[in-house]
């Protein structure tokens, strides 16, 4: 089973950075791609950026330039860069586990409890 454990979200003034972090436990972690997801009020949860086992990484459209995906296997954790934040920014950010297919990053059904980021205009 994988927990999942997100923090570092909070408010900022457009512009501004915030960095968040997903501790995870599990006996596979360092295997699987992970990635983050957000959900804004009255959205469909989207995709922000996923990075494979090996680093490869891939981004939304509108995050890329901004937004940096990395993780640390030896700590078990994802980590969100978040630069030049902008209020449509604002959501909560969700942690997530899968895997890779044909190039397209599939989510497991393992999910955090989400950290709330609020960007001020």
């Amino acid at each position: 089973q994988v927990q999942l454990v997100e923090s570092g979200g909070g408010l900022v003034q457009a512009g501004g950075s915030l960095r968040l972090s997903c501790r995870a436990s599990g006996s596979t972690l360092t295997s699987n791609a992970m990635a983050w997801y957000r959900q804004a009020p009255g959205k469909q949860r989207e995709l922000v950026a996923a990075i494979a086992s090996g680093g490869r990484t891939n981004y939304g459209d509108s995050v890329k330039g901004r937004f940096t995906i990395s993780r640390d296997n030896a700590k078990a954790t994802l980590y969100l860069q978040m630069n030049s934040l902008k209020p449509e920014d604002t959501a909560v950010y969700y942690c997530n586990s899968g895997t890779y297919i044909g190039g397209t990053y599939h989510g497991y059904n393992y999910w955090g409890q989400g950290t709330q980021v609020t960007v001020s205009s």
